[in-house]
C-alpha cells in the first residue's frame, strides 16, 4: 500500500491504465522500454527460457498467464488448456514451477460452474504431474466466489492453494474459516483500490494485519507462502520461524515478484529459504504492469528512465 503522499500517484497510474491512448503507447513500446523487467515476455517459449534461468539461480517459479476477465467460454477453456499444457511441460523438462491463475481467466464472469470445472481440470493435471496450483485473488467482489471454489476443489484435491489480501478487513476471518482444511495460502498486501468500508487505508494497518495473518497461519497446519518485498515484514517472519523452530523447507516459502527486489530475493536464497518468483507472461501484460507501477511508484521511475534512455 502506498503512503499518504503516494496515494494520488497510485490512483493516477490506475486511472491511466483505463486510457486507450496510454494502453496503445505502452503496449507498443513497453517491452523495449522496461516492461520485460517485470514480465517474461509474450510467448510460452520466452517464459520457459526465463523459468529455466530463474531455476538456475536457485528460485522456484509461480507461472501466471496474463489475461483475466475473458469474454466467452472458448477463451476460458483455452486458458485452462494452456495451464494444463504448461504443467505437463514443467514435468517433462524438470522445471521447478507451478501455476497460479485468476478465476476470471477461466470463466468466473461467464459461469462460476465453468470456472470450477476448468480449475478442477488444472488441479487434476497438476496432481498427475506431481505439482500444485493456486487460485489468485482479485477485487473484493470476487472473494466469496473464489473461496467457495477453493473449498470445493480442496474437497477433491490436496494440491490446491489460494491467496488472501491483508488490506481487506475480512481476511483474518477468511483465513480462520479455512484452517480446518490445512490450507496452502499465500499472503499479499493487495493491488486494487478498495473503499475504506472494507479495506484498511493506512500502510501500518495493512502491515500489522499482514503479520497477524502470517503468524496465525504459521501456528496452524498447512503451508504458508509469505509474498512480500518488505524487509521489515521478512525480518519479522524470520523471527517467528526461528522462535518456533519451523523447518526451512516443507511448511512455508517466501514469494516475490519477478524483477522486484532481486538483491533481497538472492539474500533469502543464500540464507537457505525456499523462494518462489512469480513470473508472468502473455499478450495481456499492460494491466499487470500498471498494477506493479501503482503498487510501488519507484517502479514507475525505473520504467520512465528506460523510456527516456531509449530516445
Amino acid at each position: 500500500m502506498a503512503s499518504l503522499l503516494e496515494r494520488p500517484l497510485r490512483a493516477a497510474i490506475l486511472a491511466a491504465a483505463d486510457s486507450p491512448f496510454v494502453q496503445r503507447t505502452v503496449s507498443r513500446y513497453g517491452m523495449q522500454l522496461g516492461a520485460r523487467r517485470f514480465v517474461a515476455g509474450e510467448s510460452t517459449d520466452e517464459f520457459l527460457a526465463v523459468a529455466r534461468e530463474v531455476n538456475a539461480r536457485g528460485f522456484a517459479v509461480a507461472c501466471g498467464i496474463l489475461g483475466e476477465g475473458v469474454a466467452d467460454r472458448a477463451q476460458a477453456i483455452a486458458a485452462a488448456d494452456h495451464y494444463c499444457a504448461l504443467l505437463r511441460t514443467f514435468a517433462e523438462r524438470g522445471i521447478d514451477a507451478n501455476v497460479a491463475f485468476k478465476l476470471t481467466h477461466v470463466g468466473l464472469d461467464i459461469d462460476p460452474e465453468l470456472a470450477f470445472e476448468n480449475a478442477a481440470r488444472i488441479a487434476q493435471t497438476a496432481r498427475e504431474c506431481g505439482n500444485t496450483m493456486r487460485l489468485d485473488m482479485e477485487q473484493s467482489r470476487y472473494v466469496d466466489a473464489t473461496l467457495a471454489i477453493y473449498r470445493r476443489l480442496r474437497a477433491r484435491f490436496d494440491n490446491v492453494g489460494y491467496v488472501l489480501q491483508s488490506y481487506l478487513l475480512r481476511s483474518m476471518d477468511d483465513l480462520v474459516s479455512t484452517l480446518d482444511l490445512q490450507p496452502n495460502v499465500r499472503f499479499v498486501k493487495g493491488a486494487y483500490l478498495e473503499p475504506p468500508a472494507i479495506a484498511f487505508s493506512e500502510k501500518r494497518e495493512v502491515d500489522a494485519n499482514y503479520l497477524a495473518l502470517v503468524e496465525r497461519a504459521l501456528a496452524s497446519p498447512g503451508y504458508t507462502a509469505i509474498a512480500t518485498h518488505d524487509p521489515a515484514i521478512i525480518a519479522h517472519a524470520e523471527r517467528i520461524i526461528a522462535e518456533r523452530s519451523i523447518p526451512l523447507r516443507g511448511r512455508f516459502e517466501f514469494q516475490m515478484l519477478y524483477g522486484i527486489s532481486p538483491a533481497l530475493a538472492d539474500a533469502l536464497v543464500a540464507r537457505g529459504y525456499r523462494v518462489r518468483l512469480a513470473v508472468p507472461f502473455g499478450d495481456y501484460w499492460f494491466p499487470y504492469l500498471m498494477r506493479r507501477l501503482a503498487e510501488r511508484p519507484a517502479n514507475l521511475a525505473f520504467f520512465l528512465r528506460g523510456a527516456f534512455s531509449k530516445r
